[in-house]
């Protein structure tokens, strides 16, 4: 902007921003009198505005710094300004009006003011607002004022001052699927502090989509967080969640929602800087990779988590026809050698046909003869059409004493 077009103006313009001061500590940094430097860095450790008399060797306590320029924000966090129009002209100046916008690499947002018709300015009256914004979008943000006003020759004036700031990232945030054999899913979320200071984690929560229902694994008794009642980040630091989804009744069949099982839902996150400035941030839809199954995929079910050696245990058996056609089947119960597990029963016993997308139940008993944690082996499930045999190995432990 061109200062000679400042000067010629019956209007001055002046935006703020509104923020919280920041904490800052002395900077220690001293030596021995019989050093080189001698005794200028204490003299200056002294006259530290920061520093406490007679102490200035230790950092005892913080202070308030005033923001010293317009400063970063971070995503999530409300941006707020005070924009102020100033007569500083000796004369009235009619039709005196604010306009405020928010520019982005990708569109330009309107910011609403208060004050939305042309006032009167009398001599050195002012004419402000403050302005709110949540900020949504990462990068470079340009805050657009522009002051529209009636000059001495009953023509419309203007100009506009433009004020930059960049919004930067204030969590990081990864996470994990793990797929349960009993069609939950366990959804481990990592949230790192990657701003300057500590921040405090208000609120973390999963708002999962239509298909499942969530359940909180961060809660000890009472209701009380693993992490205690303040769940405090200091920069660079990182800490745990957890959370299991059920599928809803109507959809535990995931083969017949190959596409909206992999939706999960949302995290939700809601923090405060070191000052209390609130942010809120929300993740993108999170997806996770469905497990391939195969034409056919069996689950245990109801497996006791202890066992008494020498004493048979029964458990349940499901078996899914995961194709598009009807499955004739044979269940094989195969004893392996070396195998602490004996199985009671009757083996190569016909199922019968299995429709596409069907559920069939079979109730099995096993002989424990070992002590220890052993894992179930010598199943066996052969399908007649395709003479093809799959072996289920490796589905569940149980441990004998």
């Amino acid at each position: 902007m061109d200062p000679k077009e400042v000067v010629d103006h019956l209007v001055a313009l002046k935006v703020m921003r509104l923020t919280k001061p920041a904490l800052v500590s002395p900077k220690i940094v001293t030596c021995d009198f019989r050093d080189l430097p001698g005794n200028i860095l204490n003299n200056f450790l002294k006259d530290d505005a920061t520093s406490v008399v007679q102490m200035e060797t230790l950092a005892a306590g913080q202070f308030l710094l005033l923001p010293q320029s317009f400063g970063n924000i971070y995503l999530g966090e409300t941006f707020s300004c005070y924009v102020c129009v100033h007569n500083e002209t000796s004369q009235t100046v009619q039709s005196v009006s604010i306009k405020a916008d928010l520019q982005t690499s990708s569109q330009r947002i309107p910011l609403s003011t208060q004050n939305q018709s042309p006032v009167m300015l009398d001599v050195d009256e002012t004419l402000s607002d403050v302005i709110h914004h949540e900020v949504k979008d990462l990068g470079t943000h340009i805050l657009v004022c522009e002051v529209t006003y009636m000059s001495n020759f009953n023509t419309l004036a203007s100009f506009r001052k433009f004020f930059k700031f960049e919004v930067m990232k204030p969590l990081d945030v990864k996470t994990k699927f793990y797929n349960a054999e009993s069609d939950d899913v366990f959804l481990e979320a990592q949230i790192q502090n990657i701003t300057s200071g500590p921040i405090t984690l208000e609120q973390v929560s999963l708002e999962s989509s239509q298909h499942f229902s969530v359940k909180s694994l961060n809660d000890v008794e009472d209701s009380l967080s693993v992490f205690g009642y303040v769940t405090l980040l200091q920069a660079q630091e990182s800490c745990q969640y957890l959370y299991r989804l059920t599928p809803k009744e109507n959809t535990s069949t995931e083969i017949k929602l190959p596409v909206a099982a992999k939706n999960i839902g949302k995290l939700d996150i809601v923090w405060r800087s070191n000052l209390g400035e609130k942010g809120r941030l929300q993740t993108s839809q999170l997806q996770r990779i469905t497990p391939d199954y195969g034409d056919i995929r069996l689950v245990y079910e109801n497996i006791p988590s202890k066992v008494t050696v020498d004493e048979p245990f029964s458990f349940k058996c499901k078996i899914v026809n995961a194709s598009e056609r009807t499955l004739d089947l044979i269940l094989k119960l195969r004893s392996i050698q070396g195998s602490s597990l004996l199985w009671c029963g009757i083996s190569n016993r016909k199922l019968g046909p299995l429709e596409p997308g069907n559920v069939k139940n079979i109730e099995l008993t096993a002989l424990p003869i070992n002590t220890g944690l052993h894992i179930i082996t010598g199943v066996s499930l052969v399908d007649l059409f395709l003479k093809r045999t799959y072996d289920y190995d490796d589905l569940a432990s149980v441990y004998v004493c």
